[in-house]
């Protein structure tokens, strides 16, 4: 099989533990790129957090396409096009703030290009705003400030008090969004619709590229949809248990340059 797409998500798999992009994995991604192979950066980072990277793989030279938000927009590199766009309905935006105070967690979300809290000490909180390298922009209150229609919404915290965040949400909006977590301590809560694998269905079609031409690298479990839908999922070594078991091959971690040896194998 001649593989004509990669898609990688960053946290855990393209960046190493100290979220800093490897010149061995920032050399390899860019010959990938000069050979032909379509790049696709799919994570759950908002679009501000994706593009320093997209930057320094020169993809906006090169070609390549970022999905962001988990898929809920798809853009263009080389023309800074949005291709695909998917919002929350408003109408959610009040239980998603309010089960999160309920259950002693924060919520946040992103406006322009700083995270948007209620709390800027939370440690969760400045996980996120490490992950994105952003600044947080403290409210009073969050439900008040979003006036504005968003693509996804974070509720971060210990993970035993996000679970009846979860469970209370997709009773409550199960017909219209999904509740899923990135890390333990962080639960996604995008529209319906938006997953990695449905955002790279969409682009693959666009780009007239089969699912069995794309390989898919990831570790965490938001990437376990896209692992299943690619031709060959790979998981990172230090990719959580569960996600392995849907990998097709485990590769190095991403302290050891795995993402740099997958393309050696099977681009290079």
């Amino acid at each position: 099989m001649k593989y004509k797409a990669l898609a990688l998500d960053l946290d855990g798999t393209l960046t190493d533990s100290n979220k800093r992009l490897s010149e061995y994995n920032k050399e390899a991604v860019i010959k990938a790129a000069d050979a032909g192979v379509k790049i696709i950066l799919a994570s759950g980072r908002p679009l501000f957090g994706i593009t320093p990277i997209a930057g320094k793989l020169e993809l906006e030279k090169h070609g390549g396409y970022i999905l962001a938000y988990n898929g809920g927009n798809i853009v263009d590199c080389k023309t800074n096009e949005l291709i695909y766009s998917n919002l929350l309905p408003n109408e959610c935006k009040h239980d998603i703030c309010e089960l999160a105070h309920e259950n002693g967690v924060y919520a946040l979300t992103y406006y322009e290009d700083v995270i948007v809290a209620e709390s800027d000490s939370d440690e969760y909180v400045l996980k996120e705003a490490k992950c994105n390298n952003a600044q947080i922009k403290k409210v009073d209150n969050l439900e008040s400030f979003v006036t504005y229609s968003v693509a996804k919404f974070l509720v971060v915290g210990e993970h035993s008090r996000l679970i009846p965040v979860q469970e209370e949400l997709l009773k409550r909006h199960g017909s219209v969004l999904n509740a899923f977590y990135s890390e333990d301590y962080f639960l996604e809560v995008v529209p319906k619709t938006v997953a990695k694998d449905k955002a790279l269905g969409e682009l693959l079609k666009l780009l007239g590229i089969k699912r069995e031409e794309l390989i898919a690298c990831g570790d965490g479990m938001n990437d376990i949809p896209m692992l299943k839908y690619a031709g060959l999922g790979v998981a990172m070594e230090n990719a959580y248990p569960e996600v392995k078991e849907f990998a097709d091959e485990i590769a190095p971690s991403n302290d050891d340059d795995g993402v740099a040896k997958i393309i050696a194998k099977y681009f290079l």
